[in-house]
Formats: structure tokens, C-alpha cells, sequence
């Protein structure tokens, strides 16, 4: 199984142009993990957009966010799934016993149902304010963050809200990685913003190592 564990860079809900040379920076820049999420296009759009970005990504694992059945359709190498799509178990069939499954979580007991139903690693937070989708909770805490990495043996992935300037309170000891998404896709420079979490990720790891 290849690697998920380091920075993972989620696009979408830009132009497909933009896109496409946000996918191509974070091959180019190292990230771990580059995963399409689009909420609101239709599936015809997400599946083109899906289609060319396995052509442009061939380093990092190309996640697909929600869809197993466009991860399927394009060869992405596997798919992440919310607390209300499709199961698990049902995803391992569609996509097959290769194929990379995240799961987002937000607490302890999601996080052990998910890694018993077979997950490869598990996205928890949203660990501060973030614009990407509408929250009803607060963000969480890195007590909690730490719970969800001892109860598991699968990488944690925090993600929500992370940005160059807060990213170092949340690199405890265990954590898989840093999923970005408004941190990149805003960015002026997004190249040099990914060359900083990779750093200072492999720099973190290099110390607890």
C-alpha cells in the first residue's frame, strides 16, 4: 500500500483551469495525497475534470472525495468518504481490494468503527474555522486530536481550517499528515505554501523520528 501519510492538498470547487495547475503544483511540490472535491458540479463535470487530473497526477495518490463510483470510472487510486456516503464495506467492493479508502471522522468511536470496517486512514476534525463547508460544531481540540491517534493504528489526516500559521500548534506526536484546502487554493503562490507544510511535516517527522 502506497503512502498517504504527509500532506494532503484537496481541490476543487474552482475553475477547471485553475484546478488542473493547483494538481500539477502539488505533484510537482511534493504532496502525499491530492484529492478532488466537488460538492455542487454535475457528475458529467466532475468526471472530465476527474479524468484529466489522472493524467496530470502520477507521483502523489489521487484521492476522489465522496464518489467511489468516479474513482472507479477514472483510476484514481481510491476514494473518501464522509460520515454519510456510501459504507465502507461498499466502497472495498465497487472499488476493489488495491484501492485507497480515507473516511472522515470527528470523534473516538467513528474513528475504531471506521478502522474495523477497513479504512487505510482517517481525516479528523475540522480542527479550526474554516469556509469550506458549513460547521454546526466547534472546532476540535488537540486533546481530542491526540485521543483519535491512540485509539487507532491507521494515520490520522487533521484537516479543517490548517494554514501556514496555525499548522505547527497541531503537529503532535503520531499525526499521519495535514489535509489543506483554502490555504492552497487561495494562495498568490501556492507552490511555495506547499513547500512549507512539506517541510516543516518532514522536519516534524525528522525530530520524532
Amino acid at each position: 500500500m502506497r503512502m498517504v501519510e504527509g500532506l494532503h492538498v484537496i481541490l476543487g470547487d474552482t475553475d477547471h483551469v485553475r484546478t488542473c495547475e493547483l494538481a500539477r503544483i502539488a505533484e510537482a511540490e511534493g504532496a502525499a495525497v491530492i484529492q478532488l472535491r466537488e460538492k455542487s458540479r454535475p457528475t458529467q463535470e466532475i468526471l472530465y475534470v476527474a479524468d484529466t487530473l489522472r493524467r496530470i497526477i502520477k507521483r502523489a495518490i489521487f484521492i476522489i472525495n465522496d464518489r467511489a463510483d468516479i474513482a472507479l470510472a477514472t483510476g484514481a487510486d481510491g476514494a473518501h468518504l464522509g460520515q454519510d456516503d456510501l459504507p465502507i464495506e461498499e466502497a472495498r467492493k465497487l472499488l476493489g481490494a488495491n484501492a485507497i479508502i480515507g473516511v472522515s471522522t470527528s470523534n473516538v468511536v467513528q474513528a475504531i468503527e471506521a478502522e474495523h470496517a477497513g479504512t487505510h486512514y482517517l481525516g479528523f476534525g475540522h480542527m479550526f474555522p474554516t469556509r469550506s463547508k458549513e460547521k454546526t460544531s466547534q472546532p476540535k481540540s488537540l486533546d481530542e486530536l491526540r485521543s483519535v491517534i491512540a485509539a487507532v493504528s491507521i494515520p490520522i489526516v487533521a484537516i479543517g481550517g490548517i494554514s501556514i500559521s496555525n499548522a505547527e500548534g497541531i503537529l503532535c506526536p503520531g499525526l499521519g499528515g495535514i489535509a489543506v484546502i483554502s490555504a492552497i487554493n487561495d494562495a498568490e503562490n501556492p507552490a511555495a505554501v506547499i513547500r512549507h507544510f512539506v517541510r516543516m511535516l518532514e522536519e516534524r517527522d525528522a525530530i520524532t523520528a
